[in-house]
């Protein structure tokens, strides 16, 4: 499955359903719920024009968003259909994310995730992610959510067919 750009329309609210579905393993585990559910077809069309929204499928199973900073490409909204994770979906997105961040000349990846989602945090250690800070979100007197971040190196070599 190759990973395609998000333009329309019809893109919007599957890809709402899919990260519905892919985050619900958070329900009851996170402190704030997840921005998931303020996620609308809307937002994420406004996220399509002013950075990236890349999906797999049709419909969706896998999608990424995609937005440039100043040193870093911030990986947010990664998502996988739950029945097809483990198959490798998230690290086709992830090689996308670094072709995309060398393309837009940015030297790392950058993420986040929340504090109790330990599995997580260890899966992006071993994809070489680093944690370089915690937050608090607002009301919150302690960290809940910790950010990531993996230096880009050179781009790997292509096989040739």
């Amino acid at each position: 499955m190759i990973p395609r750009k998000a333009r329309e329309a019809e893109d919007w609210e599957a890809i709402r359903g899919l990260i519905l579905r892919a985050f619900a393993f958070m329900e009851g585990r996170i402190d704030p719920p997840s921005s998931a559910h303020r996620l609308t077809p809307e937002a994420i069309a406004r996220q399509a024009r002013e950075a990236e929204v890349w999906l797999m499928g049709d419909p969706a199973v896998a999608c990424l968003f995609l937005t440039p900073l100043p040193q870093a490409l911030y990986l947010g909204k990664m998502a996988v259909e739950p029945a097809l994770q483990g198959q490798g979906l998230g690290r086709v997105l992830m090689a996308l994310a670094e072709d995309r961040a060398r393309a837009l000349g940015l030297p790392a990846l950058e993420l986040e995730t929340r504090i109790e989602l330990v599995e997580n945090q260890a899966a992006f250690r071993a994809m070489g992610f680093t944690q370089v800070a915690a937050k608090a979100h607002p009301g919150f007197d302690r960290p809940t959510s910790l950010t990531f971040r993996r230096a880009l190196g050179p781009a790997p070599a292509r096989a040739r067919g």
